[in-house]
């Protein structure tokens, strides 16, 4: 990343990354969920899915954060905060 000289840092709320995994717990008994291997275990995957968004959460967001602190004294950084963010830039980009 040291030779780039924009970033794009997605960071959402942490219920919103709890929210899709719930959805596509929800909808998985009904439709695997798109991308996943044939027979995956929903139940264990969400599971280790909720653990690693909480982990995440509390030892690399806040690194993330900092680095995108740094960053911003040298690059162009889109700092996204929601879903709303997300689709404003990919429309100013398109």
């Amino acid at each position: 990343m040291g030779k780039a000289d924009t970033l794009v840092y997605i960071d959402l709320p942490l219920p919103v990354h709890f929210w899709w995994v719930t959805k596509r717990f929800i909808t998985g008994f009904f439709v695997p969920p798109k991308g996943w291997p044939e027979n995956s275990p929903l139940w264990k995957s969400s599971l280790q899915s909720y653990n690693n968004l909480w982990l995440c959460h509390q030892r690399l967001t806040p690194r993330y954060r900092d680095y995108v602190l740094e960053a911003e004294k040298t690059k162009k950084v889109y700092h996204l905060k929601s879903t709303k963010d997300i689709k404003e830039f990919f429309e100013s980009i398109a």
